[in-house]
């Protein structure tokens, strides 16, 4: 299956403006044979926009990503606000071609005050869904930092690991190195998604990526920019993965969460 991610600065605020992307960049992956195509976290709205994110997740924005599935034919994992319970939340829908959901995921660890002034935290650490017999899970942004969130997706039977992100400066070690580690430890492909340019005063960091599971980056972007990434996943390789570097079989299942260190008096 081929797929693509946009990293792209977006229109903060804008979805309208988001939206003329989101399809021209559909309309082009279409025409290279792209299946899902991936944007970046809160891609729809813009992230560090304030208040203006509660107002704009009461929008039907679903519909409207819908529409643009509908019109190019490609499935869309696309970042946005939703309301949840108690309060709004930092999401990626999963659309087929044909507008239909295949899944939602809520961002589950909320980095730092901007995040937490804005959202709720989400209640389901692995959601999948099913495209053309590869088998996906989401993550968004700060998730991906946590080894354990990764590891509860590719136990799932994750084939392929959807991040959309807004990654910003000082981190861009994040994605120049630790996305690539997350693919090659648990054998999944790993596509991750940024923001390029800024938002008020945070700057992104660009070096969207969509990694394999021998850690082997096959589409890269630079840190400023527009750019479609395009790559192919195979399940058979994944398989293949898993039975040249078996830790997801080795990994005994009494370590998988270690146990509470004890109290210590001084």
């Amino acid at each position: 299956m081929k797929i693509a991610g946009l990293q792209h600065p977006g229109t903060p605020g804008d979805v309208e403006e988001n939206l003329a992307a989101l399809e021209a960049a559909a309309t082009r992956a279409a025409a290279e044979g792209v299946r899902l195509l991936v944007t970046s976290e809160m891609f729809l709205t813009g992230y560090n926009i304030g208040d203006r994110v509660a107002e704009l997740a009461r929008e039907p924005l679903e519909e409207r990503v819908a529409d643009v599935a509908r019109r190019t034919g490609v499935a869309i994992a696309v970042g946005l606000p939703l309301p949840g319970r108690g309060g709004v939340t930092n999401s990626v829908l999963m659309l087929d071609e044909t507008g239909r959901r295949l899944a939602r995921y809520d961002k589950t660890h909320l980095f730092g005050a901007l995040d937490r002034s804005l959202f709720v935290p989400g209640e389901h650490p692995t959601v999948t869904a099913d495209l053309d017999g590869v088998r996906l899970a989401f993550l968004v942004c700060y998730d991906v930092e946590f080894p354990e969130t990764v590891r509860a997706a590719a136990l799932a039977g994750a084939d392929l690991l959807v991040v959309p992100t807004a990654q910003m400066e000082p981190f861009a070690f994040v994605a120049e190195h630790l996305v690539r580690v997350r693919a090659w430890e648990n054998q999944v492909y790993l596509a991750y998604v940024n923001h390029s340019g800024a938002e008020g005063d945070l700057r992104y960091v660009g070096r969207s990526s969509i990694s394999a599971p021998s850690g082997d980056v096959l589409a890269v972007a630079d840190a400023d920019g527009e750019a479609l990434l395009v790559a192919d996943v195979d399940v058979e390789v994944v398989r293949a993965a898993r039975r040249d570097n078996p830790y997801l079989d080795d990994l005994r299942a009494e370590f998988r969460l270690p146990p509470a260190l004890p109290e210590v008096t001084p």
